[in-house]
């Protein structure tokens, strides 16, 4: 998968009834169905359920388990609350009848109120950037193969760390800036497009963040890195015409279980979109 014409037409489901829809996936690295893939159709198949007028403010969800990558996935929409301002939606994703993954999303009407917000990070710009994923070939050899194997998969998003170096000093601080950006867009995206391609994208990176204070010892072979709930909110439109950075901190990790939390800008310095993540980082001892 290539473009962002051809992830459009993953994420967009194909609708069974007016609750009920299915969809496929694509291999993306891992064994398992894409943790985003699976947020980003799943949003896509409640934004069906609610009156066009209202647009998703946050979600939230559990990956249960492991989505199987030759199997459809069912995508089941519960509602919850249709209200003056705000509309409820509880989406369950099966394979085979069973439940893989939850999530409940929260879609509100456009209003007028206070504005703030924090100020993005100054990081060099996208261009003077050249890698996603940097690791010393010659000091770990199996996980660097694993890795340029994974980074040279393709992707309808391109990806520029401002820290690409897993192995180093800067590497144990928890903190990570990437720039990211889709590739070959259609001329015109509506905003809840939008939603579920930034939904896509906020599963890379985010978990990672919360393993490189670690990299020394814990890296993808002797570590079990799983996401295990994912939540997003959207605070203001964009589009996708240009870059934007996903500037991500783990402020701890304890019990196998990692946390990292994100923020979307524009390249103006536009916060758009807030994400969170809990995943498991078990070492395989």
């Amino acid at each position: 998968m290539q473009t962002t014409k051809e992830l459009i037409q993953l994420i967009e489901l194909e609708q069974l009834s007016d609750t009920v829809f299915s969809g496929t996936s694509n291999f993306m690295g891992s064994p398992n169905v894409f943790g985003g893939q699976v947020v980003a159709q799943a949003l896509n198949a409640a934004t069906r359920t609610v009156p066009v007028e209202r647009f998703c403010h946050s979600l939230h969800a559990y990956f249960i388990l492991p989505g199987n990558l030759s199997l459809p996935i069912v995508f089941e929409v519960q509602n919850i609350r249709d209200g003056g301002s705000f509309t409820t939606r509880f989406v369950i994703a099966k394979q085979n009848d069973v439940p893989i993954f939850v999530m409940a999303a929260s879609f509100h009407k456009r209003e007028e109120g206070y504005v703030h917000q924090i100020q993005m990070p100054d990081v060099p710009a996208p261009e003077t950037l050249t890698n996603w994923i940097e690791i010393d070939a010659e000091k770990y050899p199996d996980m660097a193969n694993l890795m340029n194997a994974y980074v040279s998969i393709d992707r309808p998003l391109e990806m520029r760390s401002c820290r690409p170096r897993i192995h180093s000093e800067d590497a144990k601080n928890p903190h990570n800036e990437v720039w990211f950006r889709f590739k070959e867009l259609p001329e015109k995206l509506d905003w809840p497009t939008i939603q579920q391609l930034i939904a896509y994208a906020s599963d890379y990176n985010i978990l990672t963040t919360a393993l490189r204070p670690h990299s020394e010892k814990a890296n993808i072979v002797n570590t079990q890195v799983a996401s295990l709930d994912h939540a997003i909110w959207f605070h203001n439109e964009t589009d996708l015409s240009d870059w934007l950075l996903f500037d991500i901190t783990s402020p701890v990790s304890a019990h196998a279980r990692g946390l990292a939390t994100g923020n979307i800008f524009t390249r103006s310095g536009k916060l758009v979109v807030s994400v969170s993540q809990e995943g498991l980082m078990r070492p395989r001892f």
